[in-house]
């Protein structure tokens, strides 16, 4: 495993966020976006229980670099 781009999943039984350390270009924004979520300070820094599907994929979709994108789970 690559310590500089390790890729994580994380989901709240709707969407699953990915998050690729490796493509991060850490300006914050996912945190701007969704601190209920996105928590640079815990361990996991992820939390998509803490709120809605919409509110996840807006504040994913705002990622400039890419290191941040999501799948919707099927049902």
């Amino acid at each position: 495993m690559d310590i500089n781009n390790i890729k994580k999943e994380y989901s709240n039984g709707e969407v699953t966020i990915v998050w690729q350390s490796g493509l991060c270009q850490h300006a914050a924004n996912c945190v701007k976006n969704n601190p209920a979520v996105f928590k640079p300070k815990d361990k996991p820094w992820i939390h998509p229980e803490a709120s809605t599907t919409a509110a996840i994929i807006d504040a994913v979709k705002t990622c400039p670099s890419g290191a941040l994108t999501f799948y919707l789970n099927e049902k």
